[in-house]
């Protein structure tokens, strides 16, 4: 691993983290900001990361995708308790290629495909009958096919300008590397607990 390199170090600890049991540990809280500036934050399941960044998807109506589309800067926060550790990430987010949504869309298990569909993710639900109702016709419609990604779900990247890792130590002595994106590579600080 090379230690100046903060996505291999991410890597590296979302291993240790599947290898020491943590539930999900792929999830992270997402941060946004609306018009007037007012966070937002929600869980999300990270789908992937790479040395372009960090990937995760969402249905485009969503709250989150509006607030990602109209200010496209975001934060991530993953958080490992028994461990100890913690990485925050901070940059700029870009929606992935269709060809990228279309092959994450096809990996992902017949149910969720059919809740994207039926979901209309973050309006109002008046009848939960209605969703369940929605879910019987798409499976019918669908059936013995394969399904499509609907072409309002999608994924966001977020290219990381700042990732931030955190090591819980004794007497909160604890251990803060800031990893900074400049114009030559990636700079390294620490910072006092």
């Amino acid at each position: 691993m090379d230690e100046m390199n903060p996505i291999e170090r991410f890597t590296a600890a979302l291993q240790r983290a599947e290898e020491a049991g943590v539930p999900l540990a792929n999830a992270t809280a997402l941060a946004t900001a609306d018009a007037n500036g007012r966070p937002s934050v929600r869980m999300v399941l990270l789908k992937g990361a790479d040395e372009r960044g960090f990937v995760f998807y969402t249905n485009l109506g969503s709250r989150k995708a509006r607030e990602l589309r109209d200010r496209p800067f975001a934060s991530l926060c993953f958080h490992w308790t028994t461990l100890e550790e913690q990485i925050r990430v901070e940059g700029r987010v870009e929606q992935v290629s269709d060809e990228e949504a279309d092959a994450y869309f096809a990996s992902r298990p017949r149910g969720s495909q059919i809740g994207a569909w039926a979901s209309r993710q973050s309006e109002t639900l008046d009848d939960a009958a209605a969703l369940r109702e929605k879910v019987r016709a798409l499976e019918a419609q669908y059936e013995g096919k394969d399904v499509p990604r609907p072409p309002f779900w999608s994924g966001f990247l977020l290219r990381p300008e700042t990732v931030e890792f955190w090591y819980g130590k004794p007497d909160r002595l604890h251990d803060r590397l800031v990893f900074t994106m400049r114009e030559d590579g990636w700079t390294l600080r620490r910072l006092y607990p």
